[in-house]
């Protein structure tokens, strides 16, 4: 499940998973895989209607999706099963507005037998403002 895929092969690689999915994936039809491969993934969003809260903010819950979801791209970029999830947590930092542009940056901190810890950090496009800071623990033991 995992692939050595790296730089425009992966991102090729990850949007047409994303592409083709009916499944949960479809909620993330708008964000734009950059790069990636070696544990890492870089994803990048303009805030839509579709993700953001009454008060046009971006939504909590779908900051949650894109920490879950990138992460576990940055996992697949190494040959390993891309687990399932232990532990997510994110901290709120920022806000993001109704247009904005935002990074996804998730990096693999560490891989054991068992589990895997990734970080993620999602970011203004326009001045690298911190929004959110995740961390994803995934078990990944599965032979």
């Amino acid at each position: 499940m995992g692939t050595r895929k790296k730089g425009l092969e992966f991102a090729k690689h990850i949007t047409e998973i994303i592409t083709k999915s009916t499944g949960f994936e479809s909620h993330l039809q708008k964000i734009k895989i950059l790069d990636g491969g070696d544990g890492a993934c870089t994803a990048e969003l303009k805030v839509d209607q579709d993700h953001v809260n009454l008060y046009k903010f971006m939504h909590g819950g779908y900051i949650m999706t894109l920490v879950d979801m990138v992460t576990t791209y940055a996992l697949m970029s190494k040959p390993c099963h891309p687990g399932v999830s232990v532990d997510l947590s994110v901290n709120f930092l920022n806000g993001a507005k109704l247009g904005d542009d935002v990074v996804i940056q998730a990096n693999l901190s560490k891989v054991g037998k068992y589990l895997a810890f990734i970080d993620c950090t999602l970011k203004h496009k326009k001045d690298d403002t911190v929004i959110a800071k995740g961390t994803h623990l995934k078990y990944i033991k599965f032979d």
